[in-house]
């Protein structure tokens, strides 16, 4: 099997003031890509090495992977799109000094913002046009529901679960039944797997504004439309570490393989998806009763159980859209030893592996060191620390230092998807392109099919296909950026 993966990321941005005026976040923005503007005169670019970054609605810097068809590629473009936020930072922090600004812009890799706002990581998994659509959604929803129990990013939120589910502004969170309302702030909050759970409104649908989908069914596959339909998953939470990512890209992509494969599967529909989602992450044990269309109760545990040997049973087989047999080993090991962690209670076996248990583990020694609750603003900033990219104030880097955070992919395999793009996709032919027309000094308009030349020629390729790593008709263009306009056409 062979499929093409990609991740979205958008990005928090927040300013700790200094004696001067505060900065509001469209004003962090411009100094943040400022570069990028000068570079491709917009800040909506596509990168030499394929990727796409952008500033998105509500000033949030969005990084959205190249094609990769291997998960090793995904988890270094993933992680090089940190690092060139990072540098972009860095940047933005030096013009700001230069202007006389005092304070410290910060980066943030979360899910929500502090009045309530929330923002995501969205997962890109090409299928074959060929499926039923609603039968692989039917099959998926089920596991993308629970999935937060292996790879939530962990969260402070409310206890109660909100009783009113009809859908609101779907980018705020649920809001309080007034029959649970809080009295007593500290103990109305609970520490749970993910605050994304809470601003899903529906199970399947082509809206992301008015009504907040766990899967977005708007059919643009950005590839050959007879043939591929584009997943556009919207539920997950952006992972920190990049066994966490591995776990939650690489477990979906098994699901998928499992329905693409043909084989009889086990109708395990929920009867209430979106209230289920709310109950499991408030739920550590894993227990919480799911009611499934047909009338069986199982449990979280028990559903995860059942995907995973289906999964495994797929790995060992070596029937699998991974890549890389050594990746999918890992996500079957990893799956097996989260669902064990939180069957016994001891996660002392994947505490540097699974983000919401290594967040879990530092509100409890704060807690235990002092007289905070949950509500103490305290546990917020940690939280935010535990997110924030940015260098010497983010904890991430500290935690990997000292083996309390693991990493996949080497320091050097990331430095260098800064720079270039998997070379086993179109994404390699995209980023030649850039490339070569930037230094060309060539006006250009790329996006996921096209590459244009914007001169009199209005020379264009088209590129449907996403697993091919060359094309003729791009090299020759490619080959005649050089070329005065009218010397040469494809």
């Amino acid at each position: 099997m062979k499929r093409i993966f990609g991740l979205e990321t958008e990005y928090g941005i927040a300013f700790t003031q200094g004696e001067g005026r505060r900065l509001g976040p469209e004003e962090i923005a411009r100094y943040l890509f400022r570069p990028v503007v000068e570079w491709g005169r917009s800040s909506n670019v596509f990168l030499p090495n394929g990727a796409r970054l952008y500033l998105d609605v509500g000033s949030h810097p969005e990084y959205a992977t190249a094609e990769c068809d291997v998960l090793p590629d995904l988890l270094a473009q993933d992680a090089a799109g940190d690092a060139i936020m990072v540098d972009l930072l860095a940047r933005a922090q030096a013009a700001m000094a230069a202007d006389g600004v005092d304070g410290t812009a910060h980066l943030v890799k979360n899910n929500t913002d502090s009045a309530g706002n929330s923002y995501g990581s969205h997962e890109n998994l090409l299928v074959r046009r060929s499926m039923d659509f609603t039968h692989l959604t039917s099959v998926l929803l089920p596991f993308l529901v629970t999935r937060q129990l292996m790879v939530g990013a962990g969260a402070v939120i409310p206890r109660a679960v909100a009783t009113d589910l009809r859908p609101a502004d779907s980018n705020r969170a649920a809001p309080h039944s007034p029959h649970t309302a809080p009295t007593d702030p500290g103990r109305d909050l609970v520490y749970g797997l993910s605050a994304r759970s809470d601003v899903m409104w529906e199970g399947v649908s082509s809206a992301t504004t008015r009504s907040r989908p766990i899967i977005n069914a708007r059919d643009e596959p950005h590839a050959d439309a007879e043939k591929y339909r584009r997943l556009h998953v919207i539920v997950g939470d952006s992972s920190m570490t990049q066994t966490t990512t591995e776990l939650k890209v690489g477990s979906a992509a098994l699901v998928l393989d499992l329905i693409e494969s043909g084989a009889p599967i086990r109708d395990l529909s929920l009867r209430n998806p979106i209230r289920d989602i709310r109950h499991v992450a408030r739920d550590l044990t894993g227990r919480h009763v799911l009611e499934l269309v047909s009338g069986e109760r199982l449990t979280v545990l028990e559903l995860l159980s059942i995907y995973l040997e289906r999964a495994r049973a797929l790995v060992a087989a070596g029937d699998h859209s991974l890549g890389s047999d050594a990746s999918a080993a890992r996500v079957i090991d990893l799956w097996t030893r989260i669902l064990a962690a939180v069957e016994s209670g001891d996660f002392t076996g994947v505490d540097t592996e699974i983000d919401w248990v290594i967040k879990r583990g530092l509100v409890q020694r704060y807690l235990q060191r002092s007289e905070a609750g949950l509500a103490d603003p305290r546990i917020a900033r940690l939280d935010f620390a535990f997110h924030d990219l940015t260098p010497g104030s983010g904890m991430l880097a500290r935690l990997e230092a000292a083996g309390l955070a693991a990493r996949v992919v080497p320091e050097d395999t990331v430095r260098a998807a800064v720079d270039a793009p998997p070379a086993t996709t179109r994404a390699a032919i995209r980023g030649r392109f850039v490339r070569a027309a930037h230094a060309a000094c060539r006006d250009f308009t790329v996006d996921w099919v096209h590459l244009r030349l914007n001169d009199q020629l209005q020379r264009a390729v088209v590129l449907k296909d996403p697993f091919a790593a060359s094309n003729d008709s791009a090299d020759a263009l490619i080959a005649g950026l050089g070329e005065a306009p009218g010397e040469h056409s494809v």
